[in-house]
């Protein structure tokens, strides 16, 4: 299997994938490692990274032998202009502490399906219980693929596939609750939503075609729209956000969504959800 190579400047694998972004639940990646496997389609992607300074190489191969070189470069946004994305958003020190401390992480741009599903998943849940359920399902729903370090490995489960699938099913996969709105959601994605086909909807509405989906609220059609469809403007607020936004941006004064969605429109615009996902970490990581 030929591995292909790519460059890229200012790409960072630890911080974009432990940042809580799809790869990141369904991927194969330890903490701190250079290489991530994840399936596409009916193939498995594996990629190694090998980081010199701000220049990152990228050598990356396909279980089916195909060229991955699209896929890389769509998955990882390797036609971004990073350093410029950076001065839109370094609107004063408090951003840009947060830049400095995660330079390189990227907002990978994922299958809109697979991005729905791992953000209803990720609801009042934790990383590794949300790896442990989606890992279940493509088990259970999914395809093998081909065996990777001794271990079948399965494609991610289609919507016409979990559509069909009993709740009950579903719930054995360690979903609980969240079972009904899975099920919910690829049976309105079979039968009423072409995700594909909304791609080129602006972001607004965009985003109100997602909160239809039965389980989509506001801050999942928010990370939908940023990392399924590469919406930058969108500006998903969970409550790690808004802790942060509050801390950083308020004075510690406690404000609405609506509230911090206007504010962070105003202050970054069309790179509002680069900066998101850099105070996210930064808030997870020091508050």
């Amino acid at each position: 299997m030929k591995s292909e190579r790519l460059t890229a400047e200012i790409l960072n694998l630890s911080y974009t994938i432990e940042s809580g972004q799809p790869l990141t639940f369904y991927g194969d990646y330890r903490n701190g490692s250079d290489q991530i496997t994840y399936p596409v389609g009916g193939a498995l992607v594996t990629a190694r990274f090998a980081h010199m300074g701000d220049k990152v190489v990228i050598d990356a191969r396909s279980s089916n032998g195909k060229s991955v070189k699209d896929e890389i470069t769509s998955r990882f946004r390797l036609n971004d202009d990073i350093q410029t994305m950076y001065e839109s958003i370094s609107t004063d020190k408090k951003i840009s502490a947060a830049i400095r401390q995660f330079r390189g992480m990227r907002v990978t741009k994922n299958e809109p399906w697979e991005t729905s599903v791992c953000f209803i998943i990720s609801q009042f849940n934790n990383l590794k219980r949300i790896r442990g359920i989606i890992k279940n399902m493509m088990e259970r729903f999914g395809d093998p693929i081909c065996s990777f370090d001794e271990e079948t490995r399965y494609s991610f489960p289609s919507a016409e596939a979990l559509s069909n699938a009993r709740i009950e099913d579903i719930m054995r996969c360690g979903a609980g609750f969240r079972a009904k709105y899975i099920k919910s959601a690829a049976k309105y994605c079979t039968e009423n939503l072409d995700l594909e086909s909304i791609s080129k909807l602006e972001y607004a509405d965009l985003k109100e075609e997602l909160m239809r989906i039965d389980g989509v609220g506001d801050k999942v059609a928010d990370c939908i729209a940023l990392m399924g469809y590469g919406k930058m403007e969108a500006f998903p607020v969970d409550v790690w956000v808004k802790r942060s936004m509050e801390k950083m941006y308020f004075k510690g004064k406690k404000k609405g969504v609506k509230d911090i969605h206007a504010y962070a429109s105003g202050k970054w615009g069309e790179m509002a959800g680069f900066a998101q996902q850099y105070i996210f970490w930064y808030g997870r990581s020091n508050f």
